[in-house]
């Protein structure tokens, strides 16, 4: 019983550690106007785009109409104005859909992801196979960045984005064990799921909305953005305009 309980300690000085991380920089948490400029609101803003350009009903007339390009480029524009996706994965998906066949794998998988039937196992293999299905020139398509980065953008109230490594040592540092394989899977996403509702419920004095809180809640703990006390965001920042224009041309 007492090694229970220093177990149990243990872990919730590391959520202590992590919850004092996030508030030296944010001391309002997630209503803290730093953090809304620099974390929050870029990707609210990916979300309030996606939902007006590609909603359920007009996601679902596009597929009727075979506009599949259109749609793939509509997703791709939407993550193009943020930096959640590094320039070579932005690269591989781009040249995945510029087939008309590449296009509609893309987003007849997409739609099925989003808004198809069956359990969200079932929908997230299906998905992952679908991605991995894509055509590839040269960097591989099918990674956990492009698989959770649409879902995120499109439905953050039930979606999480995932990078790896910084994904991995927020984990960590939670006292969260997350069975992480490198070839997306389902028991690693769910898992990141069930941490990001712990997270939610253990820090909800906080304020957090939506997973897009929570996911950078996490950034927070595992990105080497955040090792000192100032500094100027680089992942978690949205393109500047002139940025925008030069990812658009290529």
């Amino acid at each position: 019983m007492l090694a229970l309980n220093l177990f149990v300690d243990a872990i919730n000085d590391q959520k202590m550690r992590c919850r004092r991380r996030f508030l030296r920089y944010f001391p309002n948490g997630f209503n803290d106007e730093r953090y809304l400029e620099w974390e929050r609101d870029y990707k609210a803003e990916a979300h309030a785009r996606w939902t007006a350009a590609l909603s359920i009903k007009t996601f679902g007339q596009l597929m009727a109409a075979g506009k599949y390009q259109e749609i793939a480029a509509e997703a791709l524009r939407i993550e193009a104005r943020t930096n959640l996706l590094f320039s070579f994965e932005k690269m591989a998906v781009r040249d995945a859909v510029r087939t008309t066949a590449g296009a509609r794998r893309f987003a007849g998988g997409l739609n099925a992801w989003l808004h198809g039937r069956g359990s969200l196992e079932d929908r997230f293999g299906a998905w992952c196979e679908a991605v991995a299905a894509l055509p590839r020139r040269q960097t591989r398509v099918l990674t956990w960045p492009v698989v959770t980065v649409f879902g995120f953008m499109a439905q953050p109230d039930r979606h999480i984005f995932l990078k790896p490594n910084v994904t991995r040592l927020a984990a960590a540092r939670y006292g969260f064990d997350l069975e992480y394989r490198s070839r997306p899977n389902w028991t690693t996403y769910s898992q990141l799921l069930d941490l990001a509702e712990m997270v939610r419920f253990e820090q909800r004095d906080l304020g957090p909305r939506d997973l897009i809180d929570i996911q950078s809640f996490l950034w927070v703990q595992g990105s080497e953005e955040y090792q000192g006390r100032s500094f100027r965001p680089l992942q978690t920042t949205s393109l500047s305009a002139a940025q925008e224009r030069g990812t658009s041309a290529s």
